[in-house]
Parts: structure tokens; sequence; C-alpha cells
């Protein structure tokens, strides 16, 4: 059978997290991947946004209270 993930960094990831399965590690890895994603890209999003400081939820509604 092929060897899928590193055993070093396995043994890293195990002594860091505590856990003791291998599927629990990797969705663990899995998991904390996708969310790093995530994050960048909605970091990348910085600067691309434009805002409005008058804008005003009421003008919209056509509320001046």
């Amino acid at each position: 059978m092929e060897q899928v993930a590193d055993d070093n960094l396995l043994n890293k990831a195990f002594a860091i997290s505590g856990l003791k399965m291998k599927q629990e590690m990797m969705n663990l890895a899995l998991e904390e991947f996708i969310q790093k994603r995530k994050v960048k890209e909605f970091l990348a999003l910085a600067g691309t946004i434009d805002f409005d400081e008058d804008w005003d939820p009421r003008k919209i509604r056509g509320k001046t209270w």
C-alpha cells in the first residue's frame, strides 16, 4: 500500500494535538486547511469593497426618523 502522509509530520501533529487515531488527525488537518484557505480568501478582499460613509439604511427605506 502506498504511504500517503509523511510519518515525521504525522508524529509531530499527534504530539501537538493529543489525538491518537490517524483518521482523526487527517480530518482535523483537512478542516484546518480549509478554514485557513477561507480566511486567506476573505482577507484577499481587503481594499476591493467600496464603502460609502454616508450610507444610511433609513434613507433607502424612505424613512427619516
